[in-house]
């Protein structure tokens, strides 16, 4: 139980409807199902109420407006990208601090700011419009872009002539998950797209499938574009495409939902030749790097769940090994002229290392320290790729890093007034509940108590292959100099170790998930770093998945809980947007064996009347079409219903807003200072707020 120090005020009315599935003869209960019709008057009016009610008593809490202040200081520091080479140019993204999205110059000279190319700034007056894509022609002197508003995934493309400034009449509307992939002779670019939506509500809703593969020539309107590629007997494939250096091929990528294992098809664009299959059986992830004439090189899991790189030639029985599969996880890779640029994970932190087009072990690349990297992007012809550099106590850096040579330099250092040796990470290694190792980095205070006083945030995510690595955050500072501990705990589901470390948290698997979150939690309260009554959980969307089934199943091993644009009924996720996509981590709710097991965990499913729940913060997006919201609107409504004892159980709904990408720094500040402040009320701790 946590220590809020009142009773929350009385909640809005969620009214309890008598609605019942019927899934193989059991009968499940969704008396909240109005809540699905967001845009309808009692959902709106049911919304509003529980903003007020949030606002209300978060702007109660009297170290609000310093915890604020400070996350205003710390955020306001210069952050730049990783650059590219446009033509004759770089290309690189910049933050002055607190600039509501990044904007894209170009220069002559890193040692120089450059140019502004495109200010996302100006697209609204709220930020709320943000760049979500953009790729340059070949040449340099063409960029194509998309933007998306209010958090939606759905993408607009515009054209920019570079040396000019300005806008071509170009648009292409209707485009998501899509990037732009560009015909070497500029004539032109390929993207994917859906068919129109209806223009309502329904757009932010509605099931979206037939993903399709277009060529938009310049100049032409949207409706003359070419159709390239459709599979009209795979409604659920996503389609992507990848021009390759030389120009004369298209790699068109086709993958089921979110399901890493993919199909590789091949078109002959120099011949404009018919579109056929390279690999074609979807039992492994490939993953396109680079081409020599017709031999293609792939990062791929195929034989390898840690990874390894193979060499592809059409209509050949066999592939030929290039880098084989090590002790560590192959994170990404790159080829530049006759060397090959691998990333690996080792216990979640980076190392990288250089190889010969034959595979032959060259050098490592030498890293500041045990942090995170990205990067090492660029064309064969180029002799030099930069990369970035960061932990859980530094932010990033960038690096150019010269080929010939091996030598890294560093080209932009933030600015940031902290102490940045005030600060440790270290990481430790826990048993799970069936004696699985598990990796977690815990960054506090240099010397901090461990008498279990300390506030403590334990962050996961665990899924969909995806690792979490060190970053560095300027809220995660400030809860540090607030007093609090920041651990993150590398859980089944996720990529750190490979394809088997997924698999074991996927579907069937996916207690083993909430098992290791469960032992972080157990491992950090034993250790001294904090206890029940001060540990939160934080994740958000897979990871707001998480901390709800946790704080269901374990509800007394937590003080707060703060699931963010969570997966909250996983008997209906698949019902709308990119949900069904989904079904390959988690199954279907439309298959039986499915059914039983999400049905065990699902967290808006498994509250019961009169348990003693922690403290909760809720958040998502009004916007939001990855998610969608009404998992979070339910989930609210039935623990506020089920809530057995004073611990608050609070709904921030951030208006034109959506999944996250795109959230402009005013909103993100806004949100992490509602956040702190909740803790501070749900933990009943007294922060030290820096008011520099």
């Amino acid at each position: 139980m946590s220590s809020a120090a009142a009773a929350p005020p009385p909640y809005p009315h969620a009214p309890r409807i008598n609605h019942v599935d019927d899934y193989f003869g059991t009968h499940v209960v969704d008396p909240y199902r109005w809540l699905e019709e967001i845009d309808a008057a009692p959902a709106q009016r049911w919304i509003a109420e529980q903003n007020a009610l949030t606002e209300r008593v978060l702007a109660a809490v009297p170290q609000r407006a310093a915890i604020c202040s400070r996350l205003t200081t710390l955020w306001n520091y210069e952050r730049r990208s990783v650059p590219e080479k446009a033509g004759n140019l770089y290309a690189y993204f910049r933050n002055t601090g607190l600039q509501n999205q990044a904007v894209l110059y170009v220069t002559r000279d890193l040692a120089e700011p450059g140019r502004v190319l495109l200010d996302p700034n100006t697209f609204s007056t709220d930020g709320t419009v943000a760049l979500s894509g953009a790729s340059f022609s070949d040449d340099g002197t063409r960029l194509a872009y998309s933007i998306s508003a209010s958090g939606s995934d759905w993408q607009e493309w515009h054209v920019r002539d570079v040396a000019a400034g300005a806008d071509l009449p170009d648009l292409v509307r209707w485009a998501k998950f899509s990037s732009a992939s560009w015909r070497r002779d500029g004539s032109g670019f390929y993207y994917s797209r859906y068919d129109e939506p209806p223009q309502d509500a329904r757009q932010f809703k509605d099931t979206t499938y037939f993903h399709k593969l277009y060529f938009h020539r310049l100049g032409t309107p949207q409706s003359a574009d070419v159709l390239v590629y459709e599979r009209p007997d795979h409604k659920d494939w996503s389609l992507g495409a990848t021009t390759t250096e030389d120009g004369r091929f298209l790699i068109i990528d086709a993958t089921r939902g979110s399901d890493r294992n993919n199909r590789v098809f091949l078109k002959d664009i120099a011949s404009d030749g018919p579109v056929t299959a390279l690999i074609g059986d979807g039992e492994a992830s490939y993953e396109y790097l680079a081409n020599d004439a017709t031999t293609f090189y792939f990062r791929t899991t195929r034989d390898a769940p840690r990874g390894r790189i193979i060499a592809v030639e059409p209509g050949a029985a066999a592939v030929r090994e290039i880098v084989p599969q090590s002790d560590d996880s192959l994170d990404a890779a790159s080829f530049f002229g006759d060397a090959i640029v691998a990333q690996y994970l080792r216990d979640a932190r980076a190392f990288v290392r250089v190889y010969g087009i034959d595979g032959r072990l060259l050098r490592d690349v030498v890293l500041p320290g045990l942090g995170s990297v990205g990067g090492f992007g660029g064309k064969r012809s180029e002799r030099e790729t930069f990369y970035t550099y960061t932990s859980y106590t530094e932010p990033a850096s960038i690096y150019r890093y010269d080929l010939a040579g091996g030598l890294s330099s560093r080209v932009f250092a933030p600015q940031l007034a902290y102490d940045a040796d005030a600060f440790v990470s270290e990481q430790m290694f826990y048993a799970s509940k069936d004696g699985t190792r598990i990796p977690m980095i815990v960054t506090s205070k240099r010397g901090v108590a461990r008498d279990g006083t300390a506030p403590a945030i334990l962050y996961g995510y665990g899924g969909f292959d995806i690792s979490v690595t060190p970053a560095f955050s300027s809220a995660v500072i400030v809860w540090l100099e607030m007093g609090g501990i920041y651990a993150v705990a590398n859980l089944r589901g996720g990529g750190e170790y490979g394809e088997a470390w997924h698999e074991a948290g996927m579907k069937t698997q996916r207690q083993n998930v909430f098992d290791d979150f469960i032992a972080g939690a157990e491992y950090l309260i034993a250790e001294g770093w904090t206890s029940p009554a001060k540990l939160a959980i934080h994740g958000g969307s897979n990871g707001g998945l998480l901390v709800g089934a946790c704080m269901t199943q374990r509800p007394e091993l937590f003080g707060a809980a703060l699931p963010s644009v969570g997966v909250l009924d996983m008997l209906r996720f698949e019902r709308f947007t990119i949900g069904w996509a989904w079904t390959s981590e988690y199954g279907s709710a439309d298959d039986p064996d499915d059914f039983r097991t999400m049905l065990a965990y699902s967290p808006y499913h498994n509250l019961r009347d009169g348990v003693c729940y922690p403290s909760t913060l809720i958040t998502t997006g009004d916007h939001d079409d990855r998610v969608f919201p009404a998992h979070s609107f339910k989930f609210a409504a039935a623990l506020q219903h089920a809530q057995g004892c004073d611990n608050p159980v609070l709904l921030r709904v951030e208006m034109k807003a959506g999944h996250g990408a795109g959230k402009p720094t005013s909103k993100l500040i806004d949100e992490v200072a509602d956040r702190y402040a909740f803790l501070v009320l749900a933990l009943g701790f007294e922060p030290t707020v820096d008011r520099r």
